[in-house]
């Protein structure tokens, strides 16, 4: 089966997917996106990430003419006319053509695609991943924007070391989050993440909802000297949930080992994600005692429920 897209108003597929080069997404990099993926073939977090986009559209200057509940229509109706046991959902909202190639005119494009979700190698749950720090000091952290050339450097930087992420870091030492991860750390028991100077993450989100009932929550700045010295440390995704970090620029976190807490949580995070459609914090009550449903699942959750 062929893919379709959304793009400005038409269902196409992938080849047939264009807009004006007059865009000011490939004149001036200005476009946001948003990236979710779907649970037993329903999208998780949908009402979350739309407003999250909406958010990150004001934040550069882009006017959304569509309300959540038609981005979420045009969502599902993409997600329809695909056929994938799991999916990926990428929005993406351009500033659209321009007069003079510089200001925007008030006419937004939207494009909506819909990919298979990609299978993230077992060994990261079972065995636990490496993380490496990279200074750089990131701008408008709130806006999810299109502009991924210094994620994509880190990223590269992380990969030349063994490393699956890069954590950015500034020039306090103070960690925040990775290119494409939020990080979360647990010492004396109490799960720890940063609060300001990020993207923040649904998955995240997600995260704290349902540890609250299990453990204290701070949600605070976070030193190197804090990380290296954790008991346990996670990063976590969209595509990723949570996965086991082992080791910091080398070093080895704690045992180097997965830790316990860390498992709990995840096997919580994916009961939840597999029944509801939302965060917690968005509406509905944590069930302790959730088990997944019985639904096509990837290799990481999976790994997650024996492991992630």
């Amino acid at each position: 089966m062929s893919a379709v897209y959304y793009v400005d108003g038409r269902f196409v597929p992938p080849a047939e997917a264009c807009i004006p080069v007059d865009d000011l997404a490939l004149l001036r990099g200005l476009a946001v996106f948003d990236f979710l993926r779907t649970y037993c073939a329903k999208p998780y977090g949908v009402l979350s990430h739309l407003s999250r986009l909406r958010a990150s559209a004001e934040r550069i200057g882009i006017a959304l003419p569509w309300s959540r509940e038609t981005l979420a229509g045009i969502v599902q109706s993409t997600l329809d006319r695909n056929d994938y046991a799991e999916s990926n959902v990428r929005i993406i909202v351009t500033a659209g053509s321009s007069t003079d190639f510089m200001n925007p005119q008030g006419k937004p494009r939207l494009v909506v695609m819909v990919t298979p979700l990609p299978v993230m190698p077992s060994w990261w749950y079972e065995n636990g991943a490496g993380i490496v720090t990279v200074r750089l000091e990131r701008q408008m952290t709130g806006a999810k924007r299109i502009d991924y050339v210094d994620a994509r450097m880190a990223l590269e930087a992380a990969h030349s070391q063994n490393a699956i992420e890069a954590i950015y870091t500034d020039r306090n030492d103070r960690v925040y989050e990775g290119t494409t991860s939020n990080l979360f750390l647990i010492r004396n028991g109490v799960l720890m993440t940063p609060g300001h100077g990020i993207l923040p993450g649904i998955t995240r989100q997600t995260i704290l909802d349902v540890a609250t009932t299990g453990m204290p929550v701070e949600v605070q700045d976070i030193s190197l000297a804090e990380l290296l010295q954790a008991d346990e440390v996670f990063i976590s995704g969209t595509n990723k949930g949570i996965v086991p970090v082992v080791s910091v620029d080398g070093h080895p976190v704690a045992s180097g080992k997965p830790g316990k807490l860390t498992r709990n949580l995840s096997d919580a995070f994916n009961a939840w994600v597999q029944q509801n459609g939302e965060p917690p914090s968005f509406g509905g009550s944590i069930h302790p005692d959730l088990e997944p449903p019985t639904c096509q699942r990837s290799a990481s959750q999976d790994s997650n429920n024996s492991s992630s």
